[in-house]
């Protein structure tokens, strides 16, 4: 079962994710990020710093919001991906189509130059 955390941190929404995510835990995640967009249009950093593995329904949960951020012109922006975790995103593309930061300091970066 993960642990999913929600911080609002001045204009950033702050989302912690620890464990492992699975297809029936991906309903936890799923609400979790509807709750971070109904709450705030901010933008939206996901920490995965102590996420342990995700599987295809958790990574299609992220896959679910990409529009609905762009359409509010907001970013949601993952962060602290393992190198197991890093390597499932990679290898189904998911690199490409979501923002993916080393670590927050990189993901605070990401925002601050748009």
């Amino acid at each position: 079962m993960p642990d999913i955390h929600h911080n609002q941190e001045n204009n950033l929404q702050v989302l912690t994710i620890s464990g492992e995510i699975d297809a029936s835990s991906s309903i936890d995640l799923d609400q979790a990020i509807a709750r971070c967009l109904t709450e705030s249009k901010n933008d939206l950093l996901i920490d995965c710093t102590a996420l342990n593995y995700i599987s295809s329904a958790g990574l299609g949960v992220f896959m679910s919001y990409v529009e609905e951020f762009k359409n509010r012109q907001s970013r949601m922006i993952i962060f602290g991906l393992n190198p197991r975790v890093a390597h499932t995103f990679s290898l189904l593309g998911l690199s490409d189509l979501l923002t993916v930061a080393e670590n927050r300091t990189e993901a605070e970066k990401i925002l601050n130059e748009a």
